[in-house]
């Protein structure tokens, strides 16, 4: 890799350009997109509510403005940090704290705002740069080539700007994968060093604080993330191989090191287990089901995304023609580094794309499908696959051989311009394929918004609470809310001149038709939730 150790001037500049493209790109237009119904979640643990407190003085079958749900979207002063860790504790143990209570001091210093909210993961999603050149230099030792390839390359990643612009964990989860991992190979690299070069016995490293980084590192990815643990799984693996599964002093270093990791993360996990061992005593055992993607579908499509994403739908006939091509591209750069470096190198690449998957993947194929919304799971499959990329693209640029110098050089520009329309189309959208559930808020929010003297009446059930959260950013001021509990006949009060039911039961409906004398046609409908709305009435007006 000598060759790789001089990197030209435009091969730098045109890092630089895209490192600073890629930034803009983070911090443009922020509140432009739907804020998700799993994003007004965050923004209620972070507020230090519960759903049912949030329920209690919400659905109360009284009318409201849009502006009652700010109480439950972000920091007051009601709560306290403690009430923060509680929610998650009593309520979604599954997202550990250090997120949320990042969020918390944020959100009290920058406001509550979809822009403040989102901007932490804009500006953590910064630290992704200086890491990933710190793992690439531990794998590949050259200073500037692959990892600045790789930064390049993640900087307009269509997958990564996806999270950099989500009031959620992921994009930090990111940040403590590379730290981890980083912190893991400069451990048992400089071990090495230690061991082969007795001469320098002046020179040792401090090998108690370098493996102490790595604790500490996977302590803090597993209060990011529990999906850390299957990433810890994967070091371990790596370690053991490398190894040749026998016990040395690198084992049992590493061992040690872990061992503290999960020592620190032990009060929540006892948390975890035990609100899983309440939820399978609990009579109450009622979860949202979610449609299933076929697995391999899905898993194209993911791949395809880390490179290219203008948010094609899955029957996209598109689709057929790209995913083929990034497919040959990830599969030429794993042969490639499994080819010409040393094994150290690409087993560690292959073990972060396929361990951390495995547990999502298996039970999909039992299943028969995957959920849409298990996509952030794979983050470290994608750093695996961008960094197998970045090496092919970076050692091919210096290729001997002229015409495929300029073949690969081409790809790379392609590769690039695909990011860049990519990041462009994303950054401009109002809504993206992420938000789920929540995708058509806009237009549900654009029919309601139309009318005169809306009402929209909802009750608590299945996904409605997150939903309608998530309409209140989009819904004009004028437009009131009338929440009820236990789908109990709502008391419509005079003066709204048009009235909507938000995803209602069948037989609720059939029950306001009946009392009103009403009937109702349907607005919208979509897998997820359907809006009706009532017929103009003398008595409504």
């Amino acid at each position: 890799m000598r060759h790789l150790k001089f990197t030209p001037s435009w091969l730098r500049f045109l890092i630089i350009l895209l490192l600073a493209m890629g930034i803009l790109f983070r911090f443009s237009n922020l509140d432009s997109k739907v804020y998700s119904h799993d994003e007004t979640y965050a923004s209620l643990r972070i507020s230090g509510y519960r759903i049912n407190q949030a329920e209690q003085q919400l659905f109360k079958n009284r009318v409201i403005s849009g502006e009652s749900f700010a109480q439950f979207q972000g920091a007051n002063p009601k709560k306290s940090l403690n009430d923060t860790i509680m929610s998650l504790a009593k309520e979604d143990s599954q997202h550990p704290p250090l997120y949320y209570v990042i969020a918390r001091f944020w959100m009290q210093m920058f406001g509550n705002s979809v822009t403040a909210i989102r901007s932490l993961s804009a500006c953590m999603s910064l630290l992704v740069f200086p890491c990933v050149y710190w793992l690439c230099r531990e794998l590949f030792n050259v200073p500037l080539s692959v990892p600045g390839v790789a930064i390049a390359l993640m900087s307009i990643s269509p997958i990564h700007l996806v999270y950099a612009q989500e009031a959620q964990e992921y994009i930090l989860w990111l940040v403590t994968i590379l730290l981890s991992s980083a912190s893991l190979l400069q451990a048992m690299r400089l071990e090495s060093q230690d061991k082969d070069e007795l001469v320098k016995k002046r020179q040792r490293p401090d090998l108690f604080a370098i493996w102490s980084i790595y604790a500490v590192t996977l302590a803090i990815s597993l209060y990011t993330f529990l999906w850390s643990g299957f990433v810890a799984v994967a070091h371990g693996i790596y370690v053991m191989i490398t190894a040749k599964f026998k016990l040395t002093e690198t084992v049992r270093t590493y061992l040690l090191a872990s061992l503290v990791g999960f020592l620190a993360f032990m009060p929540w996990i006892t948390v975890v287990v035990g609100n899983f061992f309440q939820f399978l005593i609990s009579a109450d055992k009622t979860t949202t089901q979610s449609s299933l993607t076929p697995i391999f579908p899905f898993l194209l499509m993911q791949l395809s995304r880390i490179f290219f994403d203008i948010d094609l739908s899955s029957d996209n006939p598109l689709r057929y023609l790209i995913t083929p091509i990034f497919l040959t591209l990830v599969g030429s750069s794993i042969y490639f580094i499994c080819q010409t470096t040393n094994y150290k190198v690409w087993l560690f690449i292959i073990i972060l794309i396929v361990v951390p998957a495995l547990p999502l993947i298996l039970p999909s194929l039992i299943a028969g499908g995957i959920r849409s919304s298990t996509e952030p799971y794979l983050i470290p499959s994608y750093l695996g696959i961008e960094v197998a990329v970045a090496y092919l693209l970076a050692t091919q640029l210096y290729n001997e051989n002229v015409s495929r110098r300029s073949i690969w050089q081409i790809i790379m520009a392609l590769v690039i311009i695909c990011g860049l329309i990519s990041s462009k189309v994303s950054s401009q959208a109002e809504t993206w394929w992420n938000k789920g559930m929540s995708y058509d808020n806009p237009q549900v929010a654009q029919i309601i918004n139309q009318t005169t003297r809306p009402l929209l009446i909802s009750d608590a059930l299945g996904n409605n609470y997150g939903n309608v959260f998530s309409l209140s950013y989009l819904l004009k001021p004028e437009v009131q809310f009338l929440l009820v509990n236990n789908q109990k006949i709502p008391k419509i009060p005079d003066g709204f001149a048009d009235v909507f039911l938000f995803n209602p039961s069948d037989t609720w409906r059939e029950k306001i038709e009946k009392k009103y004398k009403l009937q109702t046609d349907s607005v919208y409908s979509d897998k997820y939730y359907s809006v009706w709305k009532l017929a103009k009435s003398p008595k409504l007006r």
